[in-house]
């Protein structure tokens, strides 16, 4: 159950409360310049769901078995050429930017091949932002979050598996859909308005999204909210016989207690 809610909570929270563009301000470059029209704006969220997932995968992957400290396979490796001691404790995180962005580039060169050979309209209307998704921070973003979630976890039960990533990655593509087409909805109708001259162009569109950040403000909270609301909490009758399962030493404390709030 408690593994169900931290899955809700993190497609709630990457989705909508914690979104990547409206909340920690990545992936700004293809949120501005391919929000001209809803049609691309959606192809443009669906390319980057999927690549931020493939990237989330081979990441999690990569970071689990080969980079984290005492991973198995740099483990099994080090153990040929020095003590196992010191093999498992071989740390080579300090790769996973280079590792990263090397899964997240064969992910869109993937996703770039797919497009232009079955939808070649959508391919010709991304024109230059399709390859810069490699330079799409949210992706980065995604990958090192899941990093610090499981390198940076102190107890090793809660680090993150593969589902907390995928989870992760999926929703936050969602969100960058969900704030991507918004914008562009809001844009296509800005074109037929008489917008003031020094607010013309990227001027309306950073205006847009300020404000559009302030609005998913709205959801703060909510994560925290719905985890009590889920949480299961003992009972006063659970309550009841944890106290009396504490024997004398609880019925002492509860005299003590009594005896020193008289009112």
């Amino acid at each position: 159950m408690n593994y169900l809610i931290d899955i809700l909570l993190i497609a709630l929270g990457a989705a909508l409360i914690n979104n990547f563009v409206l909340y920690y301000f990545v992936g700004i470059c293809p949120f501005i310049g391919v929000s001209r029209r809803v049609s691309m704006a959606v192809g443009m969220g669906a390319a980057v769901t999927f690549v931020i997932t493939i990237a989330a995968f081979i990441s999690w992957t990569i970071t689990t078995f080969v980079l984290m400290p005492g991973a198995p396979l740099t483990r099994l490796i080090a153990g040929l050429f020095m003590p196992a001691e010191a093999a498992s404790g071989v740390d080579l995180t300090i790769l996973c930017y280079i590792v990263y962005i090397f899964a997240i580039s064969s992910s869109v060169q993937f996703v770039e091949m797919y497009v232009r050979r079955f939808f070649p309209l959508l391919y010709k209307a991304f024109g230059v932002f399709l390859p810069l998704i490699t330079t799409n921070c949210a992706i980065l973003f995604a990958c090192l979050t899941i990093m610090s979630n499981v390198v940076g976890a102190e107890n090793p039960s809660d680090r993150w598996d593969l589902g907390r990533a995928l989870t992760l990655a999926f929703f936050g593509g969602v969100g960058f859909t969900v704030a991507i087409v918004i914008m562009a909805g809001i844009r296509e109708e800005l074109a037929l308005c008489d917008v003031p001259e020094p607010f013309r162009g990227a001027a309306i569109t950073l205006g847009v999204g300020g404000i559009l950040a302030m609005a998913f403000m709205g959801f703060t909270g909510v994560d925290k909210g719905l985890k009590d609301a889920l949480t299961e909490k003992p009972t006063v009758s659970e309550q009841q016989s944890l106290s009396r399962s504490a024997g004398p030493a609880g019925d002492h404390g509860v005299r003590v207690l009594e005896e020193s709030c008289p009112g």
